[in-house]
C-alpha cells in the first residue's frame, strides 16, 4: 500500500503524516514491514520476503540470516547479490524451496550497510589505485583515486572509508584514512584486525572524562548497608597475564560435611549508572576483545584495572552469591546480596596447581594459611563436577593454542594451553553462581536476560549419529520422530566418554561442537542444552561483558526495592530484548576478530617453513580439498583437490570425506597424513599444503583402558570460553 492509502485505511489525519512516516521508518528498521518499488509498503511474510543479515562466502555466494526466529537461512547465488555486500542488512525474495526445506532467493533491497570501512592491501596504478580486502568475504576490490590515496605506497596495508557502495556494474569506491604499514610486518597484525572489524579501540574524550570522576578507593559511606565480608579468607585465581579481576571466592566447611561457598563479583553497577556516558559506551562495545598481544576493553583502565578490579589487600564493593552445598554437591540454600570484601591474595592457576598437585614446598609455605581452603575448593569442585556429569552436561575436550610472541609481535612458538584442577575449580564455582542467580530471578518472574543454548537441529543430530556410527560408537537416541524434543545432552556426553583416549577423540569433539547451536543472550528462557541447565545467565564478569552488568543492576534493584512496578516492567520488557540481541551480535563479532588474529599469528609461524614436511590430521573436508592441522602445532592449511592428481574425487558431505571415483581412495576427518608446506599467504591468512604420502594413514581404533577420572572442564582465562 502507498503511504496515503495506509493513512486513509487507518484514519491517520494529514497533520500526523510526519509522525506516521517516522513510525513506518522505525518498523522498516525493525524488519516488521518493507518498502518496495513505487514507494509501497508491505508485510515481508505476506510477500514471500525475508529480512536479515547477509553473510557472504569467498566464492561469491551468500546466505541471508533471517531476523525472525525459527526461519531457515536463505541461499543467495552469486548473480542474485545485486549491490549487497557482506554484513549488509537486506530484504530478499524467496524464489525456490527445496524438498529438504532449503530455500534460495534474490536480494531486492539493502536496508542498512554493514560496513563503512575496509582494510586491505593498496595496489597503485597509473590512473587509479585499488584496495584488495583482507576480509575474504568482501568479493570486490575498492577503487581509490590518486588524490584520495592518503600517501599510501604500493603494498601498504591501509584502512579505507567507503564513499560509494557497489552497483551491479561498478565496484565500491573509497578514500584511505589510515596507513597501517607494510604487509608482512607482525607489529600491525592486531591493529589490522581491529580496523577490519571496526572495533572501538580508543575511548571518546567524554567517556574518559566521566571515568575520572569515579573514586579510586572505597569510602566508609559506600559500604553502609552492605554485608562486611572482609574477615573472610578470600582469593582471586586467574591467569598470569590477567590484569582485571572481576571474581573472587571464599570457602568454609560446616558440620555434616557441608561446604559453604561465597562467589564475590565486582559491583561495577555501583560506579556505572544506567544511561551514563560510561554505560552508553559499554553498551555499544558489549564485550572486551582479547588478542594474543593486547585487549580492547569494555571499560577504561581506571575502572577495569582500578576500582572495579578485586585487587588484593584493598577494600572492594561486590555482589556476593553465597551457596551451601551438601556432601553430594547439591545446593541446599543460597543468598545474594551487596557486600564489601578484601582479597587476601592474587593467585594464579599455575601457583594453585603447584600447591594442590605438585605440593611445591616453597608455595605451600608461602600460602600455608590458605592450604586448607584450596583443598576444600578442590573437594567441592569434584562434587560439583560429579553432579554435572550425572545430569549430562557436555564437556568438550578441545585443546586450545597459546601463541608465544616476541617483542616485535612475531610468533616464536605455539603451545597447548594447559588446563588443570585450578581452572576447573573456578569454572565450577562460576557456573554455580550463574545458575543460582538465574534460578532466583526466574522464580520471581521478572524481565531478565538469560544465557541460552537451544536444542540442536534434528537434521544435524541425525548426521552426527550417522557419523559417529562409522567409528563404531553407540548413540542412545530417541526411536520416535521428534528427535530434537526428546534428545538429552547426556546422550552426546556418552559418545564423548566412549571416545575418550582414542585417536579420533578430538575429531568427535570438533564435529559435535559444529553440530550444536551457538549460545546467545535472550529474554526468553529456553535453558542451556550443553550445560543441561534449565536456568542459566551470565553474572560473573561485569567488567568485560555488558549482559552481566545488566543482570547485576536487576539483582540490585530487587535488593533495594523488593520488586518492580508495572511501569518498570514495561520499560524492561522493551529494553532488554534489544540489549540481548546487540550483545549477542557483538559477542559473535569479537569471537570472529579474536579468531582472525590468532589465525594470522598461526600462519605467520609457518612463514619461514615453506618446503618443510610435517605429519598432521585432517580437520575439515570440503568439495575443493581438505584441511590439515599439523601435529602439536595447531596450525591449519589446505590441501587443494587439484594437487592430488591420481583420481577424480567426490565429496561425500555426510560422511565428511573425499572418495576417489576410480581407485576408491578415501580422505576423511581424523586421517593422519604427511604434508609439505607449499605457500603461506599472510594477507589471506592461509597456508597451502601438498600431500607427500601415497595415502592417508588411518588412525588405529581402540577403546580406552579405563574411564577418565575427571571430565574436562572449561577454563577461566583472559578470553574465557563463552558457555
Amino acid at each position: 500500500m502507498l503511504l496515503r492509502e495506509l493513512m486513509r485505511s487507518l484514519g491517520i489525519h494529514k497533520n500526523q503524516r510526519s509522525a506516521f512516516q517516522k513510525l513506518l521508518d522505525e518498523m522498516i528498521r525493525d524488519g516488521e514491514i518493507v518498502e518496495i518499488k513505487g514507494n509501497r509498503y508491505g508485510i515481508p511474510g505476506k510477500m514471500n520476503l525475508v529480512t536479515g543479515r547477509l553473510q557472504c562466502h569467498p566464492d561469491g555466494f551468500g546466505f541471508v540470516i533471517p531476523e525472525t526466529a525459527g526461519e531457515t537461512d536463505l541461499f543467495i547465488g552469486r548473480r542474485s547479490m545485486m549491490e549487497a555486500m557482506h554484513g549488509d542488512r537486506v530484504v530478499a525474495r524467496i524464489e525456490a524451496t527445496k524438498p529438504d526445506g532449503r530455500r534460495e532467493g534474490r536480494i531486492i533491497r539493502v536496508l542498512e550497510r554493514g560496513m563503512t570501512q575496509i582494510v586491505g592491501r593498496f595496489e597503485s596504478g597509473r590512473e587509479f589505485g585499488f584496495i584488495v580486502p583482507t576480509e575474504k568475504r568482501i568479493g570486490r576490490d575498492l577503487y581509490v583515486s590518486p588524490d584520495l590515496a592518503g600517501g599510501a605506497k604500493n603494498g601498504d596495508l591501509v584502512v579505507a572509508e567507503i564513499t560509494a557502495y557497489p552497483t551491479p556494474h561498478r565496484n565500491p569506491e573509497g578514500r584511505i584514512i589510515q596507513v597501517l604499514g607494510q604487509a608482512g610486518d607482525p607489529r600491525i597484525d592486531t591493529e589490522m584486525v581491529i580496523a577490519e572489524f571496526g572495533l572501538p579501540k580508543a575511548f571518546p574524550k567524554e567517556v574518559l572524562l566521566e571515568s575520572q570522576t569515579v573514586p579510586e578507593t572505597v569510602s566508609a559511606e559506600m559500604i553502609r548497608n552492605r554485608r562486611d565480608l572482609r574477615d573472610l579468607n578470600t582469593v582471586t585465581i586467574d591467569g598470569e597475564r590477567a590484569r582485571d579481576f572481576d571474581d573472587a571466592v571464599s570457602i568454609q566447611r560446616l558440620s555434616h560435611d557441608r561446604i559453604r561457598l561465597w562467589v564475590h563479583i565486582a559491583d561495577v553497577g555501583h560506579y556505572v549508572p544506567w544511561d551514563s556516558i560510561l554505560d552508553q559506551e559499554a553498551r555499544r562495545r558489549a564485550t572486551s576483545v582479547y588478542f594474543p598481544d593486547q585487549v580492547v576493553p569494555m571499560f577504561p583502565e581506571r575502572l577495569s584495572n582500578g576500582i572495579c578490579s578485586l585487587n588484593p589487600k584493598v577494600d572492594r564493593l561486590t555482589l556476593t552469591a553465597e551457596m551451601l552445598f551438601d556432601s553430594h554437591g547439591q545446593r541446599l540454600e543460597y543468598d545474594i546480596y551487596e557486600s564489601v570484601i578484601r582479597s587476601n591474595e592474587r593467585m594464579t592457576y599455575t601457583a594453585v596447581k603447584k600447591i594442590l598437585v605438585d605440593k611445591d614446598p616453597e608455595l605451600c609455605g608461602t600460602y600455608d594459611y590458605l592450604l586448607h581452603d584450596f583443598e576444600l575448593m578442590e573437594e567441592l569442585c569434584r562434587r560439583l563436577m560429579a553432579v554435572r556429569a550425572h545430569n549430562g552436561s557436555i564437556d568438550f575436550d578441545l585443546p586450545e593454542p597459546e601463541i608465544i610472541l616476541d617483542l616485535q609481535g612475531q610468533t616464536t612458538d605455539i603451545i597447548r594451553e594447559e588446563r588443570h584442577i585450578a581452572h576447573r575449580m573456578i569454572e565450577e564455582f562460576m557456573l554455580a553462581a550463574n545458575r543460582t542467580v538465574a534460578e532466583h530471578m526466574t522464580a520471581l518472574k521478572i524481565p531478565f536476560i538469560y544465557r541460552i543454548h537451544d536444542v540442536p537441529d534434528p537434521e544435524k543430530i541425525h548426521d552426527f549419529i550417522q557419523f559417529v556410527g562409522s567409528f563404531g560408537l553407540r548413540f542412545a537416541s530417541p526411536k520416535s520422530g521428534a528427535v530434537s524434543e526428546k534428545i538429552r545432552p547426556k546422550a552426546f556426553q556418552n559418545v564423548l566418554d566412549q571416545v575418550k583416549g582414542r585417536p579420533e577423540e578430538r575429531l568427535i569433539n570438533h564435529v559435535l561442537l559444529r553440530s550444536m547451536k551457538q549460545a546467545k543472550y535472550s529474554t526468553q528462557n529456553v535453558g542451556h542444552f550443553g550445560l543441561a541447565f534449565d536456568h542459566y545467565t551470565h553474572f560473573t564478569s561485569p567488567i568485560r561483558r555488558y549482559p552481566d552488568l545488566i543482570v547485576h543492576r536487576l539483582v540490585k534493584e530487587l535488593i533495594h526495592h523488593k520488586g518492580f512496578s508495572a511501569h518498570r516492567r514495561e520499560v524492561l520488557e522493551k529494553l532488554l530484548p534489544e540489549i540481548a540481541q546487540t550483545s549477542s551480535e557483538r559477542e559473535r563479532a569479537s569471537m570472529e576478530a579474536e579468531r582472525e588474529a590468532v589465525d594470522l599469528k598461526k600462519v605467520r609461524f609457518l612463514a619461514d617453513k615453506e618446503g618443510e614436511e610435517y605429519f598432521g590430521f585432517i580437520t575439515g573436508v570440503t568439495a575443493f580439498g581438505f584441511f590439515v592441522e599439523l601435529e602439536e602445532m595447531f596450525v591449519e592449511g589446505l590441501v587443494h583437490i587439484s594437487s592430488i592428481p591420481d583420481d577424480y574425487y567426490i565429496y561425500e558431505e555426510k560422511q565428511h570425506r573425499l572418495m576417489g571415483r576410480s581407485h576408491r581412495r578415501i580422505f576423511r576427518l581424523a586421517d593422519r597424513v604427511k604434508v609439505r608446506v607449499e605457500k603461506v599467504d599472510l594477507i589471506k591468512r592461509q597456508a597451502d599444503f601438498r600431500l607427500v604420502e601415497e595415502g592417508p594413514q588411518k588412525p588405529a581404533v581402540h577403546k580406552p583402558s579405563h574411564p577418565p577420572q575427571h571430565p574436562p572442564q572449561d577454563r577461566k582465562r583472559r578470553g574465557r570460553r563463552r558457555r
